[in-house]
């Protein structure tokens, strides 16, 4: 099984160089779920329907979300009713969404997860750690189980890693923007990768104008951040998964320009 996670999608850019890209990639690697972390997709922060379905219809299967999940009230009855747009299982359990889906292929299944880290985050979150027992007891869980861990600190993706290590497929970081290069496949297992990256404008600031951004740490004043445009990228890891143990043979990971 041939799984794609890609890095967190930044604006109109980023959506349209996707489109661009995705389909003859998982053509030539022969992809057979992809997973996007979608939660800046809209031009001006957050995610709205219209940026969602625009990564749907790109050839994305499953999108995850973090810290902007909610930056646009017309999201909320749009990932209150989907199945394919998933928000941090360890937000409140009255904030619209869920957290984990289910995927049918038919001949297998695969359970998407979406969690989000405390540190320099939202330490009034639920504990991801506790919140990823309470999910893997489910019943008829599938096998496959991929999870997407939006966190800021790097100590902490890794020690969930090791943590979920042999309980779940797949862990992918998303949240920093920038690529790490220590994909792996954990003794247990569990593919792994502290970052996958951003898909978005490459002569940026995570995405943002470099200006806005140097502009703000100088002068400590509040500044609209826009997006950047120009030549982008789409960060991306590639999970070859055993349907018959659900854990990891391989990663390999990719920066498409």
């Amino acid at each position: 099984m041939q799984i794609l996670c890609i890095g967190d999608v930044v604006g109109s850019h980023g959506c349209d160089f996707l489109r661009r890209t995705l389909p003859a990639f998982k053509r030539t690697k022969g992809i057979d779920i992809v997973i996007a972390n979608g939660e800046n997709s809209s031009d001006g922060n957050g995610i709205t329907p219209a940026s969602a379905n625009h990564l749907l219809d790109s050839g994305v299967d499953i999108i995850t979300t973090g810290n902007h999940t909610y930056r646009r009230r017309e999201f909320y009855d749009y990932i209150d009713e989907s199945d394919c747009v998933i928000r941090p299982a360890n937000f409140p359990p009255e904030a619209p969404g869920k957290g984990m889906t289910v995927l049918d292929l038919g001949r297998t299944q695969i359970a998407v997860i979406n969690l989000m880290g405390n540190v320099y985050l939202d330490e009034h979150l639920a504990c991801p750690f506790r919140t990823l027992d309470t999910l893997l007891k489910t019943p008829d869980l599938p096998k496959i189980c991929i999870v997407d861990f939006h966190a800021e600190a790097t100590g902490e993706k890794r020690a969930f890693g090791y943590y979920a290590d042999g309980r779940v497929s797949a862990v992918f970081g998303t949240h920093t923007h920038v690529q790490t290069a220590d994909e792996t496949v954990l003794p247990k297992g569990t593919g792994y990768i502290t970052d996958v990256g951003m898909t978005g404008p490459i002569e940026s600031v995570l995405g943002v104008r470099a200006e806005l951004v140097i502009k703000k740490q100088i002068s400590k004043m509040p500044v609209r951040f826009d997006f950047a445009d120009g030549p982008c990228k789409l960060d991306c890891i590639l999970f070859d998964i055993d349907e018959k143990t659900g854990l990891t043979r391989s990663t390999e990971r990719f920066s498409l320009r």
